[in-house]
């Protein structure tokens, strides 16, 4: 489809006149069997223009549609969108412009950035579509896909996409913030493997974004987020990975020291192939978790080769001879169980989480590290972890974007489950660790790993070099002057 064709999608979408709106009078009033609340007889008008749902504040299916995996963030817009399709997201979009309503679509993943608070939300959980081409090894994906059906998809034909440790979370939106996954190393974030998006900007507008149409949206899309516009589908790079050996090592908390040391002293000789993380994990009493894990503090050694298992086998070897792991799940695997290697949590939760780039890991970083989130530490974060970056992930990719701190060596993650009362230990100490871990950091973070409440301009700008977020600006105001789009790791048009 060509830009033109695109283009011609904005001319009346959602501008003819509509029906007296159902469910805007007073009483309860229903629509496809679901029980409806008065709604407000502005965003009531939705209704009839969609073929999805649009939910109010008490009706049944609000709370569901704005609901994603992190609970730490409590979306309360003042309708949500339950879009069924393109020409959905085109109404609605359309539709919160005319009436100046912000607009925020729902994370399904950890991702989530900032509360929809009176805005539209579009939840994009119906849009699945899913269409690999292995001759050309690319995939499409809408909106609302999982990485879970990326993967089963492109399995069937020996290929695998960039995904994340994570096979739940959603596509679309972990490739926009760059996307570092389990073969990063080997070939780079997702958003370098992007050949085209599909997007909705403001007035219902639906543009085909590539390296030749709208370039400078293009570039600024794979890595700045959902600040431009509401991304219905994209086509991606897959690769011929059907199989990599890998896995967790898990060690008792005692050994904590011994084995981050050597980790240490590993990860400088690992070749590109070979991605991996080191992770200080307070474990639940969850019944999810297994009997050796269970309610304990664990060193948690990720494993991801893309090569043979005899290689890998020999490359992790000298980790094996540390200490005993308590349980060991390195091997060979095929592609469809990459999520068992980190072993993300599968049900929603409340997630407060934040990250800082490193630019090195020596011995005395290594020490601070242990003392402030080891064995013998009152630290309250369920998860304290290095990410080791180079290889592809430090090289520029062969179609620039705006993904930034590519000469960070490790990304440290820190993460923590806090309800009312140990909310504000677990931010707190993340803060301690940020700042206790501030001479070895370069300053930067990841979009990824940056949670809500971390969001702050300053901390986002820290996400791109300078120049790159002077251009982030440019195009924002480009295409969002009124910022519309803000319910983001916000980029906001005034700069």
């Amino acid at each position: 489809m060509t830009g033109k064709t695109l283009e011609a999608t904005r001319q009346t979408v959602g501008e003819t006149a509509a029906p007296a709106p159902t469910g805007s009078g007073n009483g309860t009033a229903r629509r496809n069997g679901v029980r409806r609340s008065p709604a407000d007889p502005m965003t009531a008008e939705l209704m009839p223009r969609v073929r999805g749902e649009v939910f109010h504040p008490g009706d049944a299916g609000y709370d569901e549609g704005r609901t994603g995996y992190n609970l730490a963030v409590e979306h309360r817009p003042a309708a949500v969108v339950r879009v069924s399709g393109v020409a959905d997201v085109l109404t609605a979009v359309a539709f919160a412009t005319r009436n100046e309503f912000p607009v925020g679509v729902l994370n399904t993943g950890h991702g989530a950035s900032a509360p929809v608070d009176g805005g539209i939300l579009i939840d994009p959980r119906r849009m699945r579509g899913v269409r690999v081409e292995p001759v050309t090894a690319t995939a499409r994906i809408e909106a609302g896909v999982r990485w879970e059906e990326v993967i089963h998809e492109a399995a069937a034909f020996g290929l695998a996409p960039l995904s994340g440790s994570s096979p739940r979370i959603g596509a679309v939106g972990y490739t926009l913030g760059g996307g570092l996954g389990l073969l990063g190393r080997a070939f780079g974030y997702a958003a370098d493997h992007v050949r085209s998006i599909d997007v909705v900007t403001r007035h219902g507008m639906l543009r085909q974004v590539t390296t030749e149409q709208y370039a400078d949206l293009f570039w600024a899309l794979r890595g700045g987020k959902g600040n431009f516009g509401v991304v219905t589908s994209m086509e991606i790079d897959l690769f011929p990975v059907p199989r990599l050996y890998g896995g967790g090592l898990y060690f008792r908390g005692s050994a904590a020291s011994e084995v981050l040391a050597a980790y240490r002293r590993w990860a400088r000789t690992v070749p590109d192939e070979l991605g991996s993380s080191f992770a200080l994990t307070r474990f639940p009493w969850s019944p999810d978790v297994p009997d050796e894990l269970r309610g304990r503090f664990v060193v948690h050694v990720r494993i991801a080769y893309h090569g043979s298992a005899a290689d890998g086998e020999a490359w992790v070897r000298p980790l094996r001879r540390v200490a005993l792991p308590v349980l060991d799940t390195v091997t060979d695997r095929p592609y469809t169980s990459s999520g068992e290697i980190h072993s993300d949590p599968p049900e929603p939760f409340a997630l407060h989480e934040t990250t800082a780039c490193l630019r090195e890991l020596d011995e005395d970083a290594v020490d601070e590290l242990l003392h402030l989130a080891g064995p013998d530490s009152s630290c309250p974060l369920r998860l304290v972890e290095l990410r080791h970056l180079g290889g592809a992930l430090g090289r520029k990719p062969a179609v620039p974007n705006a993904v930034g701190n590519r000469d960070a060596a490790f990304l440290l993650y820190l993460a923590g489950v806090g309800g009312t009362d140990g909310e504000q230990a677990v931010r707190e100490h993340e803060q301690l660790v940020l700042d206790r871990m501030g001479p070895w950091s370069t300053g930067g973070v990841s979009p990824n790993f940056l949670g809500a409440a971390d969001a702050t301009p300053e901390r986002v700008r820290a996400a791109y070099a300078p120049q790159d977020y002077r251009r982030l600006v440019r195009v924002k105001r480009a295409y969002d002057p009124e910022n519309a789009f803000r319910f983001t790791h916000n980029i906001a048009p005034a700069g």
